[in-house]
């Protein structure tokens, strides 16, 4: 869940171009921050907590090669002796870390005894002093392997030193990609940061070891001793997409980008959507697998298959998936969504499904990533890099491909491109300056409020959850989804007079429960804020969403982005990035 980059090459503001990398990285994590940098034999390094926004190297040396971080804590505070890059005792190497080295307390013990000094709380000082202490028997690139040898958990590495002028990068389950240009190269923890340099790249496999100079690049897997050789993708995500532009912030910017990819998504995925339904109609078991807003995407996607094809989709969350897997055959397929492929709880849950025989289609956002390259099958959602912490485009994206399938399934691709194609019609209609203003001032109302619900039935349940979500990971206010039949079976206890509840209220067959539903809270004194295709005399407050049939849900659950990023905007906060989250949780 931290930010990775580094640059070795000709150009001699490697410090520069690390720190302009990891600016593009902050939301993987932004504790703290920091930059090494070789110059003339020796390691500078500069590191601080807080956001990096306006932070320089002015200071630091003219370099070569460069390596940099941002942090999203795990062991140890937030301070600046914990922020990386970290260094030995002799100072001639440095080290990045993503991950969590799990049994770094018995080596630490170990390292003490030998003399070693450490002047942080973190697991990841541990590694380069292991790094150091083997390199006294043997050269650097073996240490390095034998040290992430020893590690338990899911890690990335990269380690410099002055006797090199080289990365040497491993990774096991924490992404690592690396960028190919001309007389230079560069290493991510993520794809969008090297789009300024290059659309060239490799993703490194688990257990991969690569040693990357300016103009080479050698890998190998540390587990078969075997070169691996580099087989280069081509980016197909372009520079501005992962750029503000404009917009005051990237959670803005993604928001107003949604109608145009559900557009495209409706004009050019329904070949794809037929190709992976031929295969699914084959299996008895059909298996929808996400966290986060992608489990809500899976829940939408289990009543969109029922509704719409028939068909019958289990659904489980990814962190525990791996607790029921004893149905899984070499029939079942599993669909794995994910925004980055790089979620640590969907992609143990798909290893254990794979030892079980079962198929994996993957429906995500990023190329090459971990889940990709895992997958037999592979739907690319086909937002663009996503930057802000809390998903929007990507999310809507899921649920453009999932709908598409749906009717793929049933048998009526057309009709699928139809009701996507009103979704995003219905989408821009949302955002534009007078439904916008409407949100903008609810929010305004709403911002001192200590607790809201979001309720619905069908395919507005999904919807619920993930208005509850963003509502409370980015203006900390307490938010809750419920099942409007649900009610009277517990929430109802905790309305009083003013109690916000949002009701979806599509025009399908559950408006009449949901309304009830919205009636039980407005009884108790609860303020109904409706969205609907139509007013009602039970809300105090209306918001009109065009009917796109079951694509409804799409414009629903931007109505619901809009009101939490103006909620934030009101209560002061950040909207791209919320307190105690990352964008890719690569750790369990």
């Amino acid at each position: 869940m931290c930010g990775i980059f580094g640059y070795v090459g000709k150009k001699t503001n490697a410090a520069e171009i690390v720190l302009a990398g990891l600016k593009r990285l902050e939301y993987r994590g932004y504790d703290s921050w920091g930059v090494a940098a070789v110059s003339k034999n020796k390691i500078f390094v500069k590191k601080k907590i807080g956001k990096i926004g306006s932070a320089t190297v002015e200071d630091l040396p003219a370099s070569t090669l460069a390596l940099g971080h941002t942090r999203w804590a795990t062991h140890g505070g937030v301070t600046d002796q914990n922020a990386h890059p970290h260094a030995d005792c002799s100072g001639t190497i440095a080290l990045i870390h993503n991950g969590i080295f799990e049994n770094y307390e018995e080596y630490k013990v170990k390292l003490l005894k030998l003399g070693h000094r450490f002047t942080s709380d973190t697991d990841t000082e541990v590694i380069v002093h292991l790094i150091e202490e083997y390199a006294q028997s043997m050269p650097l690139t073996d240490a390095v392997e034998k040290a992430f040898k020893a590690m338990h958990g899911l890690n990335a590495i990269i380690v410099l030193s002055t006797k090199l002028d080289t990365f040497i990068a491993i990774r096991n389950g924490s992404p690592l990609v690396l960028g190919f240009s001309g007389g230079e190269n560069f290493l991510a923890s993520d794809p969008a940061a090297l789009l300024p340099h290059t659309k060239t790249v490799y993703f490194l496999g688990d257990n991969e070891m690569a040693i990357v100079g300016s103009k080479t690049a050698k890998i190998r897997n540390i587990q078969t001793g075997k070169t691996v050789r580099a087989q280069k993708q081509t980016l197909t995500w372009d520079i501005h997409q992962a750029e503000k532009g404009n917009y005051r912030d990237f959670m803005s910017k993604e928001i107003h980008e949604q109608s145009g990819i559900i557009a495209d998504i409706a004009a050019s995925g329904t070949g794809l959507a037929q190709r992976i339904a031929a295969h699914i109609k084959k299996t008895p078991h059909l298996y929808l697998v996400g966290c986060g807003s992608a489990s809500y995407a899976a829940i939408a996607g289990e009543y969109l298959f029922s509704k719409i094809a028939g068909r019958h989709a289990n659904i489980a969350i990814g962190s525990e998936f791996g607790y029921h897997l004893d149905f899984l055959t070499r029939q079942s397929v599993v669909i794995a969504i994910s925004q980055s492929g790089e979620t640590m709880d969907i992609l143990e849950s798909v290893k254990k499904a794979k030892a079980k025989g079962a198929q994996i289609y993957a429906l995500v956002n990023v190329l090459g990533s971990t889940l990709y390259r895992e997958a037999t099958e592979k739907i690319l959602i086909g937002a663009g890099p996503e930057k802000s912490v809390a998903s929007t485009k990507a999310l809507t994206g899921m649920l453009s491909q999932l709908t598409l399938l749906a009717y793929a399934l049933a048998g009526k691709p057309e009709e699928g491109t139809l009701v996507l194609t009103l979704a995003a019609k219905s989408v821009k209609t949302v955002l534009e300056k007078t439904q916008d203003s409407a949100i903008r001032k609810l929010a305004g109302k709403l911002k001192h409020v200590q607790h809201i619900y979001t309720i619905g039935r069908g395919l507005s349940y999904p919807a619920a959850l993930e208005a509850a979500m963003k509502i409370k990971e980015i203006s900390y206010i307490h938010a809750e989804g419920l099942a409007a039949g649900e009610l009277k079976h517990g929430p109802l206890a905790l309305v009083t007079r003013g109690t916000p509840c949002i009701a979806f209220l599509p025009d399908d067959e559950t408006y009449g429960a949901n309304l009830a539903g919205a009636m039980e809270m407005k009884a108790r004194g609860g303020f109904v804020i409706g969205v609907s295709h139509k007013p009602h005399e039970v809300f105090d407050e209306y918001i009109n969403v065009q009917d796109a049939g079951p694509a409804t849900i799409i414009p629903n659950v931007v109505v619901a982005q809009l009101l939490a990023y103006y909620l934030t905007l009101a209560r002061g906060l950040d909207p791209d990035m919320p307190r105690n989250l990352a964008k890719s949780v690569t750790v369990k």
